[in-house]
């Protein structure tokens, strides 16, 4: 792959399958080849006393920062360096808001790092395949050079790359757009409602603290990047981060992985700044969710709210596509199973099994958060034991609480409420001897939460909302003897993966809850087994190191996807060279489509003033003077050909002196003169009465959907209507069209973006333009052949006959013996070549085209010389051989495909922005 040197090996399989299955299995074998490396590391992670751990925190991504020592940093820089003997490793740029370190000051030019803990860190932890570096934000602010510079240095040594970061933009950026609205909006608690003024106030300075970091972000990456590097975005901290890397660098492999839900379109949508950040994450080109729920709702936000079109893959937008797909992260299964080996995890055992001996032990561990549901979970357990009295003393719940931010009322609030119900119910439930709840607001170190995780018999997880919640993992993994139940909540991120395995409970439903305890504690033994098999597979399976190794090899191979799509497109026009021969040349005919060519760019959504006045096309104003000048130039034929309706066409050109094709180029006229018909005289138009029943039927029942009844076709347009809705009533119309009116009719179904057209067979542009060519010369009274032809429009796939009508194959019974001549004009060869990895046939018209001119190969295939005469017929409805009096060299043909990536047009132009600049440099040429 061009710029990459890390996967060109030629044998490498074509199919994603092969290429992600031969990595997989890549990567078990060096974990077989490499096993003392990998227990060295596990060593020493599992030999540190002082490891605290929140298992669904993600340590980069949250509030909290947990220190995790030194033995784990060691261990993380020693993961990451290269070994001697050994192919040099693809280089991972992984940036995320906070680095895996915790930086505190201890002088001018000194600093002490301590390693976080989270699902990132450890996921990334274990990974061999790439070399690491870390790019985000110390967590400190660092006003001065001088320290700045001490902690660069400090940070370099762990691979980690600051960003600085003042207070101002710490509040506004992380405080306040992240922490007070992305955050409760992702995890559906919806916009901050106590003052909305002052939130509506706010909100544009806190989006622009955020937009200005993300490209301070950006910065730094582009600062250490090497062609090559895959660049790993995470979390919602830094949505717009993968446009900022685009912008700069269009060839930079951008991933980006969302650690929390996605909320349902419906939700996202409320969002003021919902457009932007959505457009900016599909800069990227592979984006990630933990399931596929997540991934489905990113989805629809962008059909919803941007009406983009989604597929399988991801979203495809002019062409552009951005994969879209589901990676659920796991733990680091390994650590939690050797863990129970260590004698200081048996003895934290033996002491909680005399502790609660004779009593059957529950667990909850959470951080001390609205999301987690802790209360739903007390008020649940609580219920259990007023419906169960021979539990009362038998079963304890111990909840481990760890404290985050602290600082905020809302926290505040909580804290006191989980503190109120657990005190009201140990001192109705509890004895002299015994409380039924243990309830801990402090973390527990690594070693203390095995144990406690392996003397469990129920666990508890009753998040509201989480994107996935590591504890049920790591309780599973510990769960090897004892093999316990585990009751998760299915708003957790988790249930798509362990659901089958555990008991799944709506958090909010207590009823519910208190039942699935007492199902749980009364389990036989033989379902208990079965269950943790599910589970302890799955987990032990799917593993973090597993998760980030998948990640970046999908990355990888959707650059080279996307490159293989990219060598079927046609290049962009260049303007320059277009405008050169047009001014070389001594007869031009410029073709052109209206709609979505020569109109202004419209909300597809239709927003912007109102749906009805952007189905009224109308031509962009800055086109208006170009065209003026264009038609007026003797050497000049201009033919505007549309599927729009005649009056559509009268109204916005009628003042021009040009000609107009309207309905497929049914319907011709000069602008000086009358309407003349196209039509071949055999044209049977009996299906238009049942057509036009089904369509005014699904007009009524699709809302803000209209229908066009023409004199050749009818089109149903839902453009504007709910899309997916749409898509649903265009498919049960074609049903209805195929069964019933069309079953025996001589149409075509022609289906575009948001619209479905029956048209009689043979109604085409590219069937139309040779009619519409000899009635030009008819009228004209021609003198000299057309040497210059462009064509531009954003034609339906049935109509792009017209780009080919140009660049007819040669027949191939052409006598092999008669030289090809060549173009006349050696300047013609520094024009841009049409890409030669389309189909064979495809690629072999164009080049043949290129070194003759229609005249010649007439001449050539015929053994003529007699050019004018036309001896080649190219459709049999054709009423004059309007090609006849082409006489194009290869490169003075411009077909170009507006807004389309894929087309059979030579090249193509973005927008009519683009249309209004190429038109405006011929009309000054002129």
């Amino acid at each position: 792959m061009p710029g990459n040197n890390y996967n060109c090996n030629p044998s490498t399989p074509r199919s994603r399958l092969e290429r992600l299955l031969r990595e997989r299995e890549l990567r078990r074998s060096n974990r077989v080849l490499h096993p003392i490396e990998d227990g060295n590391r596990q060593a020493e992670l599992l030999g540190n006393d002082n490891f605290l751990t929140e298992g669904e925190n993600f340590g980069l991504f949250s509030e909290e920062d947990f220190p995790e020592g030194v033995a784990a940093a060691k261990a993380f820089a020693d993961g990451c360096e290269w070994k001697e003997g050994r192919a040099p490793k693809q280089r991972l740029l992984v940036v995320a808001n906070r680095l895996p370190v915790s930086a505190v000051r201890k002088g001018e030019d000194s600093w002490q790092l301590e390693m976080s803990v989270g699902g990132l860190v450890s996921a990334l932890l274990g990974v061999k395949e790439f070399d690491a570096r870390w790019i985000g934000w110390a967590g400190v602010n660092v006003p001065d050079s001088v320290g700045q510079k001490a902690l660069t240095k400090a940070l370099a040594e762990k691979r980690c790359i600051p960003v600085f970061l003042d207070e101002e933009i710490v509040h506004q950026y992380y405080n306040g757009y992240c922490n007070n609205i992305l955050w409760p909006l992702f995890h559906y608690l919806g916009l901050p409602q106590e003052d909305r003024l002052a939130t509506t106030r706010s909100f544009q300075s806190q989006f622009d603290a955020y937009k200005k970091a993300n490209q301070m972000f950006a910065d730094v990456v582009h600062k250490h990047y090497l062609d090559g590097d895959v660049v790993w975005c995470h979390d919602y901290h830094l949505m717009f981060l993968p446009k900022c890397l685009k912008e700069h660098n269009n060839k930079m492999k951008v991933g980006w992985f969302l650690h929390t839900p996605f909320p349902s379109s419906e939700i996202h949508r409320t969002l003021p700044s919902r457009s932007e950040l959505l457009r900016s994450v599909l800069a990227a080109d592979l984006v990630g969710f933990h399931t596929y729920d997540y991934a489905r709702h990113f989805v629809s936000a962008c059909t919803r709210i941007l009406g983009l079109e989604g597929t399988p893959e991801g979203v495809e937008d002019q062409g552009k596509l951005t994969r879209v797909a589901a990676f659920p992260i796991g733990i680091d299964s390994d650590r939690f199973i050797r863990a129970l080996e260590l004698p200081q995890v048996q003895e934290h055992m033996k002491e909680l099994k005399e502790r609660f001996a004779g009593r059957k032990v529950m667990l909850g561990v959470d951080r001390l958060d609205m999301i987690k549901g802790i209360p739903q979970k007390i008020l649940a357990f609580e219920k259990f034991l007023e419906e169960n009295l021979k539990w009362r003393d038998k079963v304890v719940l111990l909840q481990i609480a760890v404290p985050t931010r602290t600082d905020v009322p809302e926290y505040q609030k909580l804290t006191s409420q989980v503190h109120e119900i657990v005190g009201r119910i140990n001192g109705r439930f509890g004895t002299l001897t015994a409380v039924p709840i243990h309830h801990l607001d402090r973390s527990l170190d690594f070693h203390a939460l095995c144990a406690l995780y392996a003397v469990t018999d129920v666990a508890l997880v009753t998040s509201l909302r989480d994107g996935m919640n590591l504890v049920s993992y790591e309780f599973v993994a510990c769960q090897a003897s004892k093999k316990g139940v585990l009751i998760l909540s299915e708003f957790a991120g988790a249930a798509q993966s362990l659901g089958a395995g555990a008991i799944l409970v709506n958090p909010w439903n207590v009823t519910e809850v208190a039942a699935s305890i007492g199902y749980a504690l009364n389990m036989p033994a033989d379902e208990r087994e079965k269950r943790h098999q599910h589970n302890f597979m799955h987990v032990t399976t799917h593993t973090s190191q597993e998760w980030a190794a998948t990640f970046v090899s999908e990355l990888n191979d959707t650059i080279v996807e996307a490159q293989l799509r990219t060598r079927q497109v046609p290049p962009l026009l260049p303007i320059q060279v277009a405008v050169d021969r047009y001014l070389q040349s001594s007869n031009r005919l410029l073709i052109l489509g209206f709609n979505a060519t020569l109109t202004e760019p419209k909300d597809t959504l239709g927003r912007r003033g109102g749906q009805i006045r952007e189905m009224e096309l109308k031509l962009h104003p800055d086109l208006k003077e170009p065209l003026k000048k264009l038609c007026d130039d003797s050497k000049t034929t201009i033919v505007v050909l549309s599927g729009s309706d005649r009056s559509v066409l009268d109204d916005n050109f009628g003042d021009y002196n040009m000609w107009l094709a309207a309905e497929n180029g049914m319907f011709l006229r000069l602008t000086m003169g009358e309407w003349m018909t196209t039509m071949p005289e055999n044209l049977n138009m009996d299906w238009v009465d049942s057509v036009k029943h089904v369509f005014e039927y699904f007009t009524e029942r699709t809302p803000r959907s209209h229908f066009e009844l023409r004199e050749t076709s009818l089109v149903w347009n839902y453009k504007y209507a709910d899309i997916e809705f749409g898509r649903i009533q265009a498919r049960d119309l074609l049903q209805h069209l195929w069964t019933g009116p069309i079953s025996n009719a001589s149409v075509d179904v022609v289906q575009g973006g948001r619209s479905v057209e029956v048209r009689a067979v043979g109604v085409t542009k590219g069937a139309a333009i040779d009619r519409i060519l000899g009635e030009i010369v008819h009228n004209k009274g021609m003198k000299a052949p057309i040497d210059y032809v462009l064509c531009i429009g954003h034609f339906l796939p049935k109509d792009e006959d017209v780009y080919t009508f140009f660049e007819p194959e040669l027949p191939s019974e052409a006598p092999p013996t008669v030289p090809r001549p060549t173009a006349a004009n050696p300047a013609m060869t520094s024009v841009p070549r049409i890409s030669t990895t389309k189909s064979g046939s495809r690629a072999a018209r164009l080049k043949k085209q290129r070194s003759l001119s229609t005249l010649e190969k007439r001449a050539t295939v015929h053994g003529i010389g007699n050019a004018w005469r036309p001896t080649l017929t190219r459709d049999k409805m054709s009423l004059h051989e309007g090609s006849s009096v082409l006489d194009l060299k290869g490169d003075n043909y411009f077909s170009c495909a507006v807004g389309r990536k894929r087309s059979s047009a030579r090249y193509l132009l973005g927008s009519s922005d683009d249309i209004v600049t190429l038109l405006k440099a011929l009309a000054e040429g002129s």
